[in-house]
Protein backbone atom coordinates (compact mmCIF):
# COMPACT_ATOMS: atom_id res chain seq x y z
CA UNK A 1 0.00 0.00 0.00
CA UNK A 2 1.34 3.73 -0.78
CA UNK A 3 2.35 5.68 2.12
CA UNK A 4 0.16 8.24 0.89
CA UNK A 5 -3.05 6.51 1.74
CA UNK A 6 -2.88 7.42 5.18
CA UNK A 7 -1.43 10.97 4.71
CA UNK A 8 -3.96 13.76 3.36
CA UNK A 9 -2.30 16.94 1.85
CA UNK A 10 -0.64 18.01 -1.25
CA UNK A 11 1.65 21.22 0.54
CA UNK A 12 5.36 21.16 0.49
CA UNK A 13 5.84 20.27 4.54
CA UNK A 14 3.60 16.83 3.74
CA UNK A 15 5.67 16.36 0.76
CA UNK A 16 8.80 16.10 2.11
CA UNK A 17 7.29 13.44 5.44
CA UNK A 18 5.79 11.90 2.57
CA UNK A 19 9.30 11.23 0.83
CA UNK A 20 11.21 10.63 3.84
CA UNK A 21 7.89 7.57 4.38
CA UNK A 22 8.90 5.90 0.90
CA UNK A 23 12.95 6.34 1.55
CA UNK A 24 12.52 4.66 5.22
CA UNK A 25 9.46 2.17 4.81
CA UNK A 26 11.17 -0.52 3.16
CA UNK A 27 14.22 -0.48 6.24
CA UNK A 28 14.25 -2.16 9.52
CA UNK A 29 15.36 1.67 10.67
CA UNK A 30 14.44 2.35 14.04
CA UNK A 31 11.87 5.62 13.47
CA UNK A 32 11.65 8.78 15.78
CA UNK A 33 8.58 10.58 14.98
CA UNK A 34 8.42 14.30 16.60
CA UNK A 35 5.77 16.88 16.56
CA UNK A 36 3.29 18.59 18.14
CA UNK A 37 -0.17 17.33 19.72
CA UNK A 38 -2.92 16.29 17.18
CA UNK A 39 -0.58 16.93 14.02
CA UNK A 40 -1.04 13.03 12.87
CA UNK A 41 2.19 10.95 14.08
CA UNK A 42 0.20 8.01 14.44
CA UNK A 43 -1.05 8.42 10.71
CA UNK A 44 2.67 8.81 9.27
CA UNK A 45 3.77 5.72 11.95
CA UNK A 46 0.86 3.74 9.85
CA UNK A 47 1.92 5.04 6.46
CA UNK A 48 5.46 3.94 7.18
CA UNK A 49 3.98 0.47 8.40
CA UNK A 50 1.47 0.08 5.44
CA UNK A 51 4.42 0.49 3.04
CA UNK A 52 6.61 -1.91 4.34
CA UNK A 53 7.11 -5.71 3.87
CA UNK A 54 5.89 -6.42 7.24
CA UNK A 55 2.53 -4.98 6.28
CA UNK A 56 1.05 -8.43 5.70
CA UNK A 57 0.75 -8.58 10.06
CA UNK A 58 -1.07 -5.56 11.91
CA UNK A 59 0.93 -2.86 13.94
CA UNK A 60 1.03 -3.17 17.77
CA UNK A 61 0.11 0.73 19.49
CA UNK A 62 1.39 1.69 22.84
CA UNK A 63 0.57 4.67 24.40
CA UNK A 64 3.09 4.97 27.22
CA UNK A 65 1.41 8.08 28.36
CA UNK A 66 -1.99 5.66 29.67
CA UNK A 67 -0.24 3.08 31.00
CA UNK A 68 0.57 2.93 34.84
CA UNK A 69 4.12 2.88 35.83
CA UNK A 70 3.44 -0.53 37.78
CA UNK A 71 2.05 -2.13 34.72
CA UNK A 72 4.07 -0.89 31.59
CA UNK A 73 6.69 -3.41 31.41
CA UNK A 74 4.39 -6.23 32.09
CA UNK A 75 2.45 -4.41 29.06
CA UNK A 76 5.59 -4.26 26.72
CA UNK A 77 6.81 -7.78 27.90
CA UNK A 78 4.49 -9.67 29.24
CA UNK A 79 3.83 -12.22 31.88
CA UNK A 80 3.46 -15.55 33.18
CA UNK A 81 1.02 -16.61 35.69
CA UNK A 82 1.77 -15.38 38.91
CA UNK A 83 4.15 -13.63 38.31
CA UNK A 84 2.60 -10.45 40.75
CA UNK A 85 -0.95 -10.00 42.20
CA UNK A 86 -3.72 -9.97 39.44
CA UNK A 87 -1.70 -11.78 36.98
CA UNK A 88 -3.80 -14.75 36.58
CA UNK A 89 -2.71 -16.31 33.52
CA UNK A 90 0.11 -16.22 31.06
CA UNK A 91 0.13 -12.95 28.59
CA UNK A 92 1.93 -11.60 25.93
CA UNK A 93 3.26 -8.53 25.67
CA UNK A 94 3.32 -5.85 22.71
CA UNK A 95 7.02 -6.74 21.80
CA UNK A 96 5.89 -10.95 21.29
CA UNK A 97 2.34 -9.59 19.90
CA UNK A 98 4.57 -7.14 17.20
CA UNK A 99 6.52 -9.92 16.52
CA UNK A 100 7.92 -9.85 12.54
CA UNK A 101 5.70 -6.66 12.26
CA UNK A 102 5.91 -2.92 13.82
CA UNK A 103 5.70 -2.00 17.08
CA UNK A 104 4.67 1.81 17.45
CA UNK A 105 5.11 3.67 21.20
CA UNK A 106 3.65 6.29 21.12
CA UNK A 107 4.35 9.41 23.73
CA UNK A 108 8.03 7.82 24.20
CA UNK A 109 9.06 10.66 26.65
CA UNK A 110 6.91 10.03 29.45
CA UNK A 111 8.14 6.27 29.63
CA UNK A 112 10.11 5.69 33.18
CA UNK A 113 13.72 5.77 33.62
CA UNK A 114 13.47 2.45 34.60
CA UNK A 115 11.65 1.35 31.46
CA UNK A 116 14.25 3.44 29.27
CA UNK A 117 16.89 1.37 30.15
CA UNK A 118 14.86 -2.42 29.92
CA UNK A 119 13.71 -0.89 25.99
CA UNK A 120 17.28 0.36 25.46
CA UNK A 121 19.25 -3.39 26.31
CA UNK A 122 15.37 -4.56 23.67
CA UNK A 123 16.49 -2.13 21.03
CA UNK A 124 20.00 -3.62 21.32
CA UNK A 125 19.85 -7.37 21.81
CA UNK A 126 16.30 -7.86 20.49
CA UNK A 127 15.51 -9.88 23.35
CA UNK A 128 14.07 -9.95 26.55
CA UNK A 129 12.32 -11.78 29.30
CA UNK A 130 8.58 -11.94 30.60
CA UNK A 131 8.04 -10.40 34.08
CA UNK A 132 8.31 -13.79 36.16
CA UNK A 133 10.05 -15.65 34.06
CA UNK A 134 13.72 -16.62 32.95
CA UNK A 135 13.24 -17.57 29.36
CA UNK A 136 14.86 -15.50 26.72
CA UNK A 137 12.74 -14.32 23.80
CA UNK A 138 14.10 -13.64 20.77
CA UNK A 139 11.97 -11.20 18.66
CA UNK A 140 11.99 -9.29 15.42
CA UNK A 141 10.39 -5.93 15.72
CA UNK A 142 10.67 -2.94 13.47
CA UNK A 143 9.77 0.00 15.78
CA UNK A 144 8.61 3.42 15.83
CA UNK A 145 8.68 6.22 18.42
CA UNK A 146 6.64 9.51 18.81
CA UNK A 147 6.70 12.43 21.18
CA UNK A 148 5.45 15.74 21.14
CA UNK A 149 8.08 16.79 23.33
CA UNK A 150 11.85 18.05 22.94
CA UNK A 151 13.54 15.11 23.48
CA UNK A 152 17.06 16.71 23.59
CA UNK A 153 15.82 19.05 26.06
CA UNK A 154 15.19 15.93 28.12
CA UNK A 155 18.68 14.30 27.90
CA UNK A 156 19.94 17.47 29.25
CA UNK A 157 17.69 17.77 32.34
CA UNK A 158 18.49 14.00 32.81
CA UNK A 159 14.68 12.94 32.54
CA UNK A 160 15.34 10.69 29.50
CA UNK A 161 18.43 8.84 28.49
CA UNK A 162 20.82 9.52 26.24
CA UNK A 163 22.11 6.46 25.00
CA UNK A 164 18.32 5.41 24.45
CA UNK A 165 17.47 9.08 22.30
CA UNK A 166 20.39 8.25 20.08
CA UNK A 167 18.99 4.29 19.29
CA UNK A 168 15.56 5.86 19.15
CA UNK A 169 16.52 8.74 16.43
CA UNK A 170 17.78 6.99 13.76
CA UNK A 171 15.57 8.26 11.25
CA UNK A 172 13.93 11.61 12.24
CA UNK A 173 10.35 12.51 10.72
CA UNK A 174 8.72 15.52 11.74
CA UNK A 175 5.06 16.15 11.27
CA UNK A 176 4.26 19.74 10.36
CA UNK A 177 1.90 21.95 12.51
CA UNK A 178 -1.41 22.78 10.96
CA UNK A 179 -0.42 26.05 10.71
CA UNK A 180 2.34 25.38 8.15
CA UNK A 181 0.60 24.22 6.08
CA UNK A 182 -2.88 25.86 5.58
CA UNK A 183 -3.05 24.61 1.79
CA UNK A 184 -4.11 22.15 2.96
CA UNK A 185 -6.76 22.62 5.19
CA UNK A 186 -9.22 22.54 1.55
CA UNK A 187 -8.28 18.73 1.36
CA UNK A 188 -8.38 17.91 5.13
CA UNK A 189 -11.89 19.17 5.65
CA UNK A 190 -13.29 17.66 2.44
CA UNK A 191 -11.91 14.40 3.28
CA UNK A 192 -13.05 14.52 7.09
CA UNK A 193 -16.69 16.08 5.61
CA UNK A 194 -16.30 12.16 3.85
CA UNK A 195 -14.93 10.20 6.43
CA UNK A 196 -18.46 11.43 8.65
CA UNK A 197 -20.64 11.65 6.86
CA UNK A 198 -19.99 7.96 5.76
CA UNK A 199 -19.96 6.94 9.35
CA UNK A 200 -23.06 8.54 10.17
CA UNK A 201 -24.95 7.60 6.97
CA UNK A 202 -26.06 10.95 5.99
CA UNK A 203 -26.30 12.94 3.05
CA UNK A 204 -22.50 14.33 1.63
CA UNK A 205 -21.57 17.74 3.00
CA UNK A 206 -19.83 20.63 1.05
CA UNK A 207 -18.33 23.43 2.22
CA UNK A 208 -19.64 27.11 0.81
CA UNK A 209 -16.23 29.48 -0.13
CA UNK A 210 -16.34 31.77 2.18
CA UNK A 211 -16.07 28.48 5.03
CA UNK A 212 -12.65 27.70 3.46
CA UNK A 213 -11.43 31.41 3.57
CA UNK A 214 -13.00 31.16 7.89
CA UNK A 215 -10.96 27.74 7.90
CA UNK A 216 -7.94 29.39 6.49
CA UNK A 217 -7.71 31.99 8.80
CA UNK A 218 -7.39 30.22 11.61
CA UNK A 219 -4.30 28.90 13.74
CA UNK A 220 -5.39 26.01 14.76
CA UNK A 221 -3.45 25.36 17.61
CA UNK A 222 -4.92 22.14 18.04
CA UNK A 223 -3.31 21.20 14.68
CA UNK A 224 -5.47 18.61 12.18
CA UNK A 225 -6.61 16.59 15.28
CA UNK A 226 -9.00 19.90 16.37
CA UNK A 227 -9.92 20.44 12.50
CA UNK A 228 -11.48 16.89 11.91
CA UNK A 229 -13.41 17.96 15.19
CA UNK A 230 -14.61 20.94 14.62
CA UNK A 231 -15.91 19.41 10.99
CA UNK A 232 -17.52 17.14 13.02
CA UNK A 233 -19.74 19.39 15.23
CA UNK A 234 -20.44 21.40 12.20
CA UNK A 235 -21.89 18.91 10.49
CA UNK A 236 -23.94 17.82 13.31
CA UNK A 237 -25.29 21.75 13.96
CA UNK A 238 -26.11 22.20 10.28
CA UNK A 239 -28.91 19.80 10.27
CA UNK A 240 -30.01 18.85 6.75
CA UNK A 241 -28.80 21.29 5.22
CA UNK A 242 -25.75 20.46 2.38
CA UNK A 243 -23.72 23.37 2.74
CA UNK A 244 -21.59 24.32 5.95
CA UNK A 245 -21.38 27.78 6.79
CA UNK A 246 -18.66 29.63 8.56
CA UNK A 247 -21.49 30.28 11.10
CA UNK A 248 -21.65 26.08 11.76
CA UNK A 249 -17.62 25.91 12.92
CA UNK A 250 -17.53 27.17 16.61
CA UNK A 251 -13.90 28.06 16.62
CA UNK A 252 -12.28 29.02 19.88
CA UNK A 253 -9.59 32.12 20.40
CA UNK A 254 -6.49 31.14 18.89
CA UNK A 255 -3.45 32.61 20.98
CA UNK A 256 -1.20 35.02 18.72
CA UNK A 257 2.64 34.22 18.89
CA UNK A 258 4.75 35.87 20.90
CA UNK A 259 6.44 37.06 17.48
CA UNK A 260 3.77 39.39 17.04
CA UNK A 261 4.31 41.53 20.34
CA UNK A 262 5.15 45.05 19.41
CA UNK A 263 8.06 45.31 21.89
CA UNK A 264 10.10 42.25 19.59
CA UNK A 265 9.39 45.11 16.69
CA UNK A 266 10.60 47.97 19.21
CA UNK A 267 13.52 46.00 20.11
CA UNK A 268 14.95 44.78 16.18
CA UNK A 269 14.96 48.95 15.14
CA UNK A 270 17.27 50.79 16.10
CA UNK A 271 17.94 54.28 15.57
CA UNK A 272 21.13 55.43 14.50
CA UNK A 273 23.13 58.28 15.20
CA UNK A 274 22.88 59.58 12.53
CA UNK A 275 19.61 58.92 11.48
CA UNK A 276 17.76 57.79 9.03
CA UNK A 277 15.18 58.07 6.43
CA UNK A 278 11.94 57.40 7.50
CA UNK A 279 9.43 56.55 5.16
CA UNK A 280 12.24 54.48 3.20
CA UNK A 281 12.57 52.57 6.42
CA UNK A 282 9.12 51.76 7.63
CA UNK A 283 7.93 50.84 3.65
CA UNK A 284 11.25 48.38 3.84
CA UNK A 285 10.32 46.99 7.70
CA UNK A 286 6.44 46.81 6.09
CA UNK A 287 7.77 45.33 3.00
CA UNK A 288 9.41 42.50 4.60
CA UNK A 289 6.12 41.38 7.41
CA UNK A 290 4.04 41.33 4.43
CA UNK A 291 6.36 39.41 2.54
CA UNK A 292 6.68 37.48 5.86
CA UNK A 293 2.80 36.49 6.48
CA UNK A 294 2.20 35.57 2.72
CA UNK A 295 5.15 32.90 2.79
CA UNK A 296 3.88 31.77 6.10
CA UNK A 297 0.03 31.32 4.66
CA UNK A 298 1.26 29.85 1.62
CA UNK A 299 -0.17 32.90 -0.01
CA UNK A 300 -3.54 32.73 1.36
CA UNK A 301 -4.43 36.32 1.61
CA UNK A 302 -7.29 35.53 3.93
CA UNK A 303 -4.94 33.75 6.55
CA UNK A 304 -1.65 36.78 5.97
CA UNK A 305 -4.62 39.57 6.46
CA UNK A 306 -5.83 37.83 9.74
CA UNK A 307 -2.18 37.22 10.74
CA UNK A 308 -1.65 40.87 10.99
CA UNK A 309 -5.11 42.08 12.42
CA UNK A 310 -5.88 43.57 8.64
CA UNK A 311 -8.97 43.11 6.47
CA UNK A 312 -8.26 41.05 3.72
CA UNK A 313 -9.25 44.23 1.37
CA UNK A 314 -6.60 46.00 2.97
CA UNK A 315 -3.87 43.48 2.42
CA UNK A 316 -4.42 43.36 -0.93
CA UNK A 317 -4.34 46.95 -1.22
CA UNK A 318 -0.97 47.19 0.62
CA UNK A 319 0.33 44.31 -1.96
CA UNK A 320 -0.89 46.04 -4.97
CA UNK A 321 0.69 49.57 -3.42
CA UNK A 322 4.17 47.21 -3.04
CA UNK A 323 4.16 45.53 -6.28
CA UNK A 324 3.65 49.04 -8.06
CA UNK A 325 6.25 50.81 -6.33
CA UNK A 326 8.89 48.19 -7.31
CA UNK A 327 7.71 48.27 -10.88
CA UNK A 328 8.77 52.04 -11.12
Amino acid sequence: MEATHFLVGSSAPMERTAEVIRLVAGRRSTVLITGETGTGKEMVARAIHQASPRAHLPMVTVNCNALPGNLIEAELFGHVKGAFTGAIQHRLGRFEQAHRSTLFLDEIGDLPLEMQTKLLRVLQEREFQRVGSSETIHIDVRLIAATNVDLAARVGARRFREDLYYRLNVVPVSTPALRERLGDIPLLASHFIGKICRQENIPPRRLAPQTLEHLAAYRWPGNVRQLENAVERAIALSGDREVLYASDFELPSAAVPPAANASSVSDAVALPETGLDFEQTVEGIGRRILEQAMRKSGGNKTAAAEMLGLKRTTLAAKLKSLEASACT
